[in-house]
């Protein structure tokens, strides 16, 4: 009977201390999660500064006034414009008419070597 006795009471000892390390377990998780909860609640403050810095910085009277005194602007008038009449002339193209895109033929010499992603590049007989 006595045997019986020991294990009880050494069952019961360890389930104590299994317990106990599952409260302090518990205790110490709970204090870093409102730890957490604080640096979370610190940094949406600091958030919350730099938004209100940001919109001072960016209102539209302070740049108006910060264009107007460093920079030397003029309104811009209606007639400044030039028609289009006066454009010079179109510099003249190096490339026939007959003659086969020079762009499109690197482009073509690019795709034939590339492969993108998990589909293979089809071979070039089955190109159209």
């Amino acid at each position: 009977m006595r045997v019986i006795h020991l294990l009880v009471i050494a069952s019961l000892v360890f389930a104590a201390a299994y317990v106990y390390r599952i409260k302090m377990d518990s205790t110490s998780r709970t204090e870093r999660v409102l730890r957490l909860h604080a640096e979370i609640r610190e940094q949406r403050d600091a958030i919350a500064v730099l938004r209100a810095e940001w919109a001072k910085l960016d209102a539209p009277l302070r740049l108006q006034g910060l264009a107007d005194r460093h920079l030397a602007l003029k309104p811009i008038i209606a007639t400044q414009y030039d028609s289009l009449k006066n454009l010079p002339e179109r510099p003249p193209s190096f490339v026939k008419p007959g003659d086969r895109d020079p762009i499109g033929a690197m482009i073509e010499t690019i795709d034939s070597v590339a492969v993108t992603g998990s589909v293979p590049a089809p071979a070039p007989e089955d190109r159209p």
